[in-house]
């Protein structure tokens, strides 16, 4: 694997240390820090963005502790009030947090509303941090004009996650292309197992819109694993997971962007 490529989207669940709250939607199996570092290891991978899970709401800790075990090797996301106070807000940058999630699909028991999200990225603009975005992709023609104006950097989840999968031509894919075009938002080729109706090994039906987003915005791309695949039985193969990039990026160069280039930027790495 390419030096220095990044994983940009984990879960950890450190059940025995970190209880789930109580706005929890399941209940996951564990995955500790410890678990993923022989993930990362099999996939040749040396950096990877911790994601909050939207099982322990506002509570950090267990995103924060994982962090701290990575060390300079991640970076994280979190999901926090939008009343939080400055102070909070400089202790996290420091201690590598890079954006907060905003989890939008309806049942997945985010915490964040739309009417929170420019609110908070008027707060976190100044940090250099982004919005990580995860909805139904057929609801972006409704929030496009907001989200390409957003003061801070924008990351759309897992190909968009449309929850019926689209082709190219449909306005809603077209909606993502825009805002990747505009030049303050990425997308992560991610997971197409959540939301294909085809299924493995290669998803078409997703992997059409992954091979279109890296063509055309090779520079707006990232790749992640979404391990553990949450609430998923049996979970998906890592590894083949990982060589479907080769089928959405063919060159070399562009996977090279896809999978160190624009994560090093994007999350200060």
């Amino acid at each position: 694997m390419t030096e220095n490529a990044c994983d940009c989207h984990i879960h950890i669940y450190d059940l025995t240390r970190f209880a789930l709250a109580e706005s929890a939607t399941f209940t996951p199996l564990p995955a500790t820090w410890q678990e993923y570092e022989k993930i990362q290891s099999a996939l040749g991978i040396s950096r990877s963005l911790i994601v909050q899970p939207t099982g322990y709401g506002f509570d950090n800790r267990c995103t924060l502790d994982a962090l701290r075990q990575a060390g300079d090797r991640a970076r994280a996301i979190v999901v926090i009030p939008p009343d939080i106070g400055d102070t909070e807000l400089v202790a996290l940058d420091k201690a590598g947090v890079c954006g907060v999630r905003f989890m939008m699909v309806p049942g997945s028991g985010g915490m964040l509303q739309w009417d929170m999200l420019v609110t908070m990225a008027k707060r976190i603009a100044a940090f250099g941090w982004n919005i990580n975005l995860q909805l139904d992709g057929r609801d972006l023609p409704l929030h496009e004009a907001m989200l390409h104006d957003l003061p801070c950097k924008l990351v759309i989840d897992h190909n968009g996650k449309f929850l019926e999968p689209v082709n190219t031509d449909h306005p809603a894919a077209r909606s993502l292309l825009r805002l990747l075009e505009g030049g303050n938002c990425w997308v992560k080729l991610a997971a197409p197992y959540e939301t294909s109706k085809i299924g493995a090994p290669h998803y078409d039906d997703v992997s059409v819109l992954a091979k279109m987003f890296a063509k055309a915005y090779p520079d707006r791309c990232l790749w992640a694993s979404n391990w553990p695949h949450p609430n998923r039985n049996p979970a998906p193969d890592n590894m083949a997971l990982l060589a479907l990039l080769k089928k959405w990026a063919p060159s070399d160069e562009i996977r090279h962007k896809i999978l160190v280039t624009n994560p090093a930027h994007l999350y200060r790495f």
